[in-house]
């Protein structure tokens, strides 16, 4: 995650004020606080939550993987053809899925 939705994530959490920053280059050490920073959000606290923020990202990729797959379905009509003909398509093309991407 970059700098500065590291640094409005820090600010949500702690109900500060939104800050007012220029990132160059994504470089922690060229961090423009043009509010004065009054929050006084250290370097070591941006980067701790860009590692959360990261994990909590990486966390959901087979969540984003399977979306994927789900919105190149045609979902109503699959269930309606299982209905009228007594077959399981739809459950068993949700499940590959589901088993293609893990939650864990």
């Amino acid at each position: 995650m970059d700098i500065c939705t590291a640094i409005i994530e820090l600010c949500k959490v702690n109900s500060w004020d939104n800050p007012q920053v220029s990132v160059n280059a994504e470089d922690h050490n060229q961090i423009t606080w043009h509010d004065g920073n009054p929050n006084s959000i250290t370097v070591d606290q941006i980067k701790a939550k860009q590692a959360e923020l990261r994990a909590e990202y990486d966390a959901q990729e087979y969540a984003r993987k399977r979306k994927a797959e789900y919105d190149q379905l045609n979902q109503f009509e699959m269930q309606f053809d299982d209905q009228r003909d007594g077959t399981t398509t739809w459950v068993d093309t949700i499940n590959a899925i589901k088993a293609k991407y893990p939650k864990s």
